[in-house]
C-alpha cells in the first residue's frame, strides 16, 4: 500500500458541526406533524423513530471515520513507522479508540430509550424522552471534540504527504543537511524541491521520478541527519531514519568534501559509521559532491584515509559528483539502478522460489551423434570479398560516391529506375502510362489542344473589339452568380406571396356565390323586405360609371404605350420621344373628370351614411349581427377549456386515494 491511498480520507468536523449535520438531518428526514389528540401507539412510534433515526445518523457518520483511517498494524512497516514519527502512534490509537467507545454509548443510549418511550403514556412524557435521548447523544459527542480535532489535523497532513510505493525501485539519498540532496533531486527528476545554501532546507520525505531501462523509478529525499543519538533526534531525522530501515532502496550517501555545507569530513565519516548498519542488504552509492570545489585528490592524507576506509569497505560504491556543472550526475543515476537490479536478482537467486522454478525446468543439450566435423560452408565469392576501403582507388562505387561526385545532398537526386530488371535498359527511362478506371489517360489527349485554345482566344478578342461585352446587365460573370441573382428574385417573391396571406387571412370567409348578385335581384329583395332601394341604386349607377371610364381610359392608355413602343422600333431617331431630355418640362397629366364634366377631388370622399349598418334596422341589430358573425368563425374549443391559461386536469380518480397522509403499506394503487 502506498501513501497515495491515505490521502482519500474525508474531512472530520468538528463536534459542533457534527451535531448540526445530524440533528438537522433528523429534522429533514423524519415526520414533523405531531398531534395530542393522536393514538398513542402512533406518538410513540413517531417519537421511536426520531431517535432511532438520529442514531443511525451518528453510527454512520462515526463508522466511515472509523473505516476511512488506517489502521496501523495494518499498514506497511515503512507507513507504520512513519505515522508514529509524526503522530504519536499511542495517541492515534487512544483518539480512534475514543470514537470508537462513543458510537457504542449512543447505540446503548438509543436503545434504553426506545424501551422507555414503548411505555410513554401521553405527548407530553414521550417528547420529554426523546429529548433526554437526543440530549445525552450530544453530551456524548460534545466530549470527543478534542478527538475529531487530532483526526482533522492528521487527515491534513497524511493529504500532504507524498505518494511513497514501498514496493517500488527506489533511490534513497540522506547525508549530512546541505551537501546537495535536493540539488540532485532536482537534477534527475522533474521534483522542484527548494534549494537554500542554509541547513534544513528539506524538512520532509520529497519524492520525484525517473525512467531508467523502461522501468518507473522514484528517488526519495530525506530530510538531513545529524550525528547524535537515536533518542536526541527531531521529528525531522526521524523520518530520514525511518526511511533507511524499511525501504528497500540503493543508499545514495552524500558527502561534501569541500565542507561547505558547515560539517568537517571528519564528522561526514563518523555518520556513516554511525547509520551504517541500517544499509545492511542495500546497495550503496557514496556520492563525493561538489568536485568542482575541491575534489578526493585534493584532501589531507588523514582525511583522504577515513574516505578511503568508507570507499573500500565491501559492498560500496563511489562516484565523483557535482551537481553545479552536472559532472557526474547520469554516471551517478546509471551507477545506482545498475546496482539495485543486480540486488534484487542476488536476492531472488537466494530465496526459495528459484529452486522451485528450477524444478519444472529441463534444459535440452544435443549431443553428437558421430565423430565427423561438419564445418560450416561459406560460400566462395564472400571469401573472396573485398573489405570496403574508402582510400582504395579500385573500390566498388557507392551511390554515396555518385551523390559525392554530382553536388552532394541537396542537389543530387537519385535515379530509381536504373535498378529495374528489363529486358532492354533503353525502356528504363521511358515514360509511364497513367491509368484511370482502366484506361490509359494518354489516349485521351488532344494533340491539337494548343492550336485550339488559340483559335478560341482570337475569337473572344474579336468579340471585344465589336462590342459584344460591352452590355453587361444581364451578363454573369460564373454560374454562382447568376444562382445568387435567381435566389434574390425568388427570395423577394416568396415575402410578397407571404404578405398578401397574410393579409387575407383576416378576411371574411364568404362562399364564392353569396357576392353573385344582380342589381335588379338586390333592389326586388329589399322592397320585398320594405326598403327603399332608391339610394342604394343611384349609387350603384355612378360607381358603375366611375368604373367604366376608368376601364376605357386604361384600355386607351395601353393602347397608346403599344403604338409608341412600336415606333420606337421602327424609327432610327425616335429616341427623343420616350427619353427625358434636360431642360425640359414633363407633359402634363389630365386632371381626371367626372360625369358632369367638374374635376373629381383627389382627397378620401366621405359617404353620406354609415355602410355598417346598411340593410339593418338599427345599431343594435348591427352589433348583434357582428357579434353572431364572430361567433360563427370562431374555432371549434376541441378540449373544453375555459381560455388559453386553462391547465385544469379534472378528477379522473376518488377523493379518498388522493387525500390524507401516505401511510405504510402498498401504494401502487396511486
Amino acid at each position: 500500500m502506498s501513501t497515495s491511498g491515505l490521502k482519500a480520507i474525508a474531512p472530520v468536523p468538528k463536534a459542533s458541526d457534527f451535531l448540526d449535520i445530524v440533528l438537522s438531518k433528523t429534522q429533514r428526514k423524519t415526520p414533523t406533524v405531531i398531534h395530542k389528540n393522536f393514538k398513542i401507539s402512533r406518538i410513540r412510534n413517531f417519537y421511536m423513530r426520531k431517535v432511532k433515526f438520529t442514531q443511525d445518523s451518528f453510527d454512520e457518520k462515526l463508522g466511515a471515520i472509523l473505516e476511512e483511517f488506517p489502521i496501523i498494524d495494518d499498514l506497511h512497516p515503512f507507513l507504520s513507522s512513519l505515522l508514529n514519527v509524526l503522530y504519536d502512534k499511542n495517541h492515534y490509537k487512544l483518539a480512534l479508540g475514543q470514537l470508537r467507545t462513543a458510537r457504542h454509548l449512543i447505540d446503548q443510549v438509543a436503545k434504553d430509550y426506545v424501551r422507555l418511550l414503548k411505555f410513554g403514556d401521553s405527548l407530553y412524557r414521550c417528547k420529554q424522552l426523546k429529548r433526554a435521548a437526543l440530549g445525552r447523544m450530544a453530551t456524548i459527542m460534545k466530549r470527543q471534540n478534542e478527538a475529531l480535532e487530532f483526526l482533522e489535523e492528521v487527515r491534513k497532513h497524511l493529504s500532504r504527504l507524498p505518494a511513497i510505493d514501498p514496493t517500488a525501485r527506489t533511490l534513497l539519498i540522506c547525508g549530512y543537511p546541505n551537501v546537495g540532496k535536493s540539488s540532485f533531486l532536482n537534477k534527475v527528476t522533474r521534483a522542484d524541491v527548494d534549494v537554500q545554501p542554509y541547513a534544513f532546507t528539506t524538512k520532509s520525505l520529497f519524492v520525484g521520478h525517473l525512467d531508467y531501462r523502461y522501468m518507473r523509478w522514484q528517488v526519495i529525499d530525506t530530510p538531513g541527519i545529524l550525528d547524535h543519538p537515536l533518542e536526541e533526534m527531531n521529528n525531522i531525522e526521524m523520518q530520514s531514519i525511518t526511511a533507511l530501515a524499511h525501504l528497500k532502496a540503493c543508499v545514495l550517501y552524500f558527502m561534501d568534501l569541500s565542507e561547505q555545507c558547515g560539517y568537517s569530513v571528519e564528522a561526514q565519516c563518523q555518520l556513516f559509521h554511525a547509520i551504517k548498519p541500517l544499509f545492511a542488504n542495500k546497495p550503496t552509492v557514496l556520492v563525493l559532491n561538489k568536485v568542482d570545489v575541491a575534489r578526493l585528490d585534493d584532501l589531507a592524507p588523514e582525511r583522504r584515509a577515513m574516505v578511503d576506509e568508507i570507499i573500500n569497505a565491501e559492498g560500496v560504491r563511489h562516484v565523483q559528483v557535482s551537481c553545479y556543472t552536472d559532472e557526474g550526475v547520469t554516471v551517478l543515476k546509471t551507477t545506482a539502478c545498475d546496482a539495485l537490479l543486480e540486488h534484487r536478482v542476488d536476492m531472488k537467486l537466494k530465496g526459495n522460489k528459484v529452486n522451485g522454478i528450477l524444478n519444472r525446468l529441463h534444459v535440452a543439450q544435443p549431443k553428437p551423434r558421430d565423430d565427423v566435423i561438419r564445418a560450416p560452408f561459406i560460400p566462395d565469392a564472400i571469401k573472396e570479398r573485398k573489405k570496403y576501403d574508402q582510400n582504395d582507388p579500385e573500390r566498388r562505387r557507392l551511390e554515396r560516391d555518385v551523390e559525392a561526385e554530382e553536388g552532394g545532398a541537396g542537389v543530387y537526386n537519385i535515379n530509381l529506375k536504373k535498378s529495374y530488371l528489363l529486358e532492354n535498359d533503353e525502356w528504363k527511362n521511358d515514360v509511364m502510362p497513367e491509368i484511370m478506371d482502366g484506361k490509359n489517360i494518354a489516349d485521351f489527349i488532344d494533340p491539337d489542344i494548343l492550336e485550339k485554345l488559340d483559335a478560341l482566344e482570337r475569337e473572344e478578342e474579336k468579340l471585344e473589339a465589336e462590342g459584344f461585352y460591352d452590355s453587361e446587365s444581364d451578363m454573369f460573370d460564373s454560374d454562382d452568380e447568376r444562382e445568387a441573382v435567381a435566389a434574390k428574385s425568388a427570395r423577394e417573391k416568396k415575402l410578397i406571396s407571404q404578405s398578401t396571406k397574410k393579409a387575407m387571412k383576416n378576411r371574411a370567409a364568404l362562399p364564392r356565390t353569396a357576392g353573385l348578385r344582380t342589381l335588379s335581384e338586390l333592389t326586388s329583395e329589399m322592397t320585398k323586405a320594405g326598403l327603399d332601394p332608391s339610394r342604394i341604386q343611384e349609387r350603384a349607377e355612378i360607381l358603375a360609371k366611375v368604373a367604366g371610364a376608368k376601364r376605357k381610359r386604361q384600355r386607351e392608355e395601353d393602347e397608346a404605350q403599344m403604338d409608341v413602343d412600336e415606333d420606337a422600333e421602327m424609327g432610327d431617331g425616335g429616341e427623343d420621344e420616350w427619353m427625358d431630355v434636360d431642360g425640359e418640362e414633363a407633359p402634363r397629366l389630365k386632371k381626371a373628370k367626372a360625369n358632369s364634366g367638374a374635376v373629381a377631388a383627389k382627397g378620401a370622399r366621405h359617404p353620406r351614411s354609415n355602410r355598417q349598418l346598411a340593410g339593418m334596422r338599427d345599431e343594435a341589430q348591427a352589433s348583434k349581427a357582428v357579434k353572431l358573425r364572430n361567433l360563427g368563425q370562431r374555432e371549434r374549443n376541441m378540449q373544453a377549456r375555459a381560455g388559453e391559461s386553462d391547465r385544469a386536469i379534472k378528477t379522473k380518480m376518488p377523493k379518498h386515494l388522493f387525500a390524507g397522509k401516505r401511510k405504510m403499506g402498498k401504494t401502487d394503487r396511486r
